[in-house]
């Protein structure tokens, strides 16, 4: 199965007017198209799930509520997660910066907006990835679940490799933790079939969604994936490049090599 936490790009009006940033600054935190790339899956027999509702609104992939409490105009609850590195990056789950480091808000906001927007899009879809990880899980005795995202070209300021061109792609497993090494083994031997270069782990190594999922002891591993921007679109102007139904091609292939998988690699 197959996921997509960052290509929202439903951005409300009150959101918009509440940002110091224009329309296109905040779409630069987007994991712009890759819902579209993946969008084959389903015809595959494999579900994708998408969020709407854009990362520099709700970050999907990271806790509940994982807040920074600068942002905030008032103290935050005790159940609050208010030190993780994440935070201190200004990507918590109301993300404080955009990708490119600019601050999204001109004043402090209220911890009750933050609430309704968590509760509003940050649960319903992880309650609808649960479930269909428990649904795969239970019909094929195991379950594999591409987290998909898009990563800048060239690594930024706050990134582990500032200044450095990437790779076309990044898988990431959590060093092994998320997925079984046989099931990254497997992905990985795809995709440089398919004549892209990846690596592991760097300067991803995971997410939220991969430590809170992957589980390969009991048949359930989460490995995320992430695409260089520059191979299929323009970074600047977020629209399609030339070189994007290429790569929709190219991963439609993935999606069907992994849709023909042996599920009996993933059981614990």
């Amino acid at each position: 199965m197959f996921a997509s936490p960052h290509s929202g790009r439903v951005y409300l009006k009150s959101f918009l007017e509440s940002s110091q940033l224009t329309p296109l600054q905040l779409r630069k935190s987007e994991d712009a198209f890759i819902d579209k790339l993946f969008t084959p899956a389903p015809d595959h027999g494999a579900p994708l799930l998408r969020a709407h509702f854009p990362r520099a609104y709700v970050d999907a992939n990271r806790e509940p509520f994982e807040l920074d409490p600068a942002m905030f105009d008032g103290p935050l609850p005790a159940f609050v997660n208010t030190t993780s590195p994440r935070i201190s990056a200004g990507l918590g789950t109301i993300p404080k910066v955009v990708s490119s480091g600019e601050d999204i808000y001109g004043d402090k906001i209220h911890f009750a907006d933050a609430r309704a927007r968590i509760e509003a899009c940050h649960v319903p879809y992880h309650e609808a990835l649960r479930g269909l990880i428990a649904v795969t899980r239970k019909r094929f005795g195991g379950c594999l679940l591409i987290d998909c995202h898009s990563m800048p070209s060239v690594g930024g300021p706050i990134d582990r490799d500032p200044g450095l061109k990437r790779v076309d792609m990044v898988l990431g497993d959590r060093h092994g933790l998320s997925a079984a090494p046989a099931v990254t083994n497997h992905v990985e031997r795809i995709l440089k079939d398919l004549g892209f270069r990846t690596t592991r782990n760097n300067p991803y190594a995971g997410g939220f969604t991969t430590r809170e999922y992957g589980r390969p002891k009991d048949g359930v591993h989460a490995l995320q994936i992430e695409i260089n921007r520059a191979i299929y679109m323009d970074e600047n102007r977020i629209e399609p490049g030339e070189g994007m139904a290429a790569l929709g091609q190219g991963v439609e292939r993935l999606i069907a090599a992994l849709a023909g998988m042996d599920p009996g690699l993933l059981k614990p």
